[in-house]
């Protein structure tokens, strides 16, 4: 853990669009930070992706532009081992100036949500599985992703799938070491490593933690010391949903349980289908996906991971130890029940990907809404078009804005701000002519 001797620290928030904000500060106000906090002006947390103010539906002028007052989350910073002087980070959150939640704070979206559970008795648990490509250093620098060459061993570079390689993680025992040692420095519960469907693609796994808050934070400390790292290591690294036209997509998915008072798993019914307030739980999940979509698909490129045959769901389904279905139930002791939810991208934003999977959840729960009969066998082949999910990011935005359900269980406030973020960036890429319509047409027409 880091003391007052280390000579600057980072206090950063994280906006809607998963992106980190803040300030670094020098260490002797270290004490008076977690006293007072630090003041950023509210409009941060709803910026378009590339860091710009949304002038239209946003936060500017609805705020005046007034600050918001970011509280560090935990009682300490911690270490930020590849930096390359000493530094340390403390992750925040914001709050009105009367001490209120700001209801655009994606870590209060999942907050409100959490509350919720709580006042009917119920504590969601969590557990996070994100997948990475790790790309050659020059990557960075050329904008396009490259394989790596692993830098123990062999020293060839990745170029084909080998799913499950012991021997690619051979090749790169140096990097994986460190993603360890520095996951236990930060408090991130680091479980299994697995080379993945990409070359150079991997998912490290999350435990359960019953604290959702805790759960999202550890994915937003775990996504920036990937970044650290690999950049120490002379790789580069994306969570980009799709970089590679041709391979797999980079996932994101949840698995969780609920738990009573008594710490039992309200999933639990002794059989093997589950008690009911899970078959709740799957069927407001699944009417709600739709709605939902602009969360776990928030950028342009998310959309091109969703596909037929492509390891993420174009419908919501469900099944029992199933994985062409949206909503997955793992085979396990019955203890042990739980839901996996197979939707998201690596791109998303933690916290909404885990207060929109618990609202959705929640909205089965409340109304003890059932699910149509679950899926056996390839769900591809039974594509259901009532329940498709959108498959453009200007259709998945206006879905999203128009949702009551989201509005009511994670707040109007969000809900306007993210999809005026998103409307902007579409406006922005729009006036955009790609490489290709110029190859195409400049000469030819």
């Amino acid at each position: 853990m880091s003391s007052n001797n280390d000579k600057e620290f980072d206090l950063f928030i994280t906006d809607l669009n998963g992106n980190l904000r803040g300030k670094r500060l020098p260490a002797s106000a270290l004490g008076k930070v977690f006293e007072e906090g630090v003041k950023l002006p509210r409009s941060v947390l709803g910026f378009d992706f590339w860091g710009d103010d949304v002038l239209e539906n946003g936060l500017v002028f609805d705020t005046g532009d007034s600050d918001g007052i970011c509280m560090p989350v935990t009682d300490q910073a911690v270490d930020v081992p590849w930096a390359e002087k000493p530094r340390s980070q403390i992750l925040a959150m914001m709050s009105n100036p009367d001490g209120t939640p700001f209801g655009a704070d994606p870590r209060q979206v999942l907050s409100g949500i959490v509350k919720r559970f709580k006042a009917i008795g119920l504590t969601p648990v969590m557990a996070t599985e994100l997948e990475f490509y790790l790309m050659d250093g020059e990557s960075d620098e050329t904008q396009r992703p490259k394989p790596p060459v692993l830098s123990e061993g062999h020293g060839r570079r990745l170029t084909e799938t080998d799913c499950y390689s012991i021997d690619e993680m051979d090749g790169l025992s140096s990097f994986f070491a460190e993603v360890r040692e520095v996951c236990e420095i930060q408090g991130v519960p680091a479980d299994t490593i697995i080379s993945e469907l990409g070359p150079g693609q991997f998912e490290i796994n999350l435990n359960h933690v019953a604290d959702p808050l805790a759960a999202g934070d550890q994915a937003i400390l775990f996504k920036r010391l990937i970044k650290g790292i690999s950049r120490k290591h002379g790789y580069a690294s994306t969570f980009m949903a799709k970089p590679y036209a041709q391979n797999s997509g980079n996932g994101f998915h949840v698995h969780f349980s609920l738990i009573d008072e008594a710490g039992n798993n309200v999933f639990d019914n002794g059989t093997e289908e589950g008690a009911d307030i899970l078959k709740y739980a799957v069927a407001g999940l699944m009417n709600t996906m739709a709605d939902g979509m602009l969360t776990f698909a928030p950028h342009m490129n998310s959309y091109r991971r969703f596909m037929a045959g492509a390891h993420a769901p174009t419908f919501a389904s469900w099944g029992y130890e199933n994985r062409t279905v949206a909503i997955r139930i793992p085979e396990s002791p019955c203890v042990a029940r739980r839901i996996e939810h197979r939707v998201s991208g690596a791109d998303a934003n933690p916290y909404l990907v885990l207060a929109t999977i618990l609202a959705g959840a929640l909205y089965g729960i409340e109304n003890k809404l059932m699910p149509p009969a679950a899926i056996v066998g390839d769900a591809y082949a039974e594509a259901n078009r009532e329940l498709s999910l959108p498959n453009k990011w200007d259709d998945a935005t206006e879905i999203f804005a128009s949702s009551d359900v989201l509005k009511e269980y994670l707040g109007d406030e969000f809900v306007r701000v993210f999809a005026a973020a998103k409307r902007q960036e579409q406006r922005k890429l729009s006036e955009r002519i790609s490489d290709i319509e110029y190859e195409s047409y400049l000469g030819l027409l």
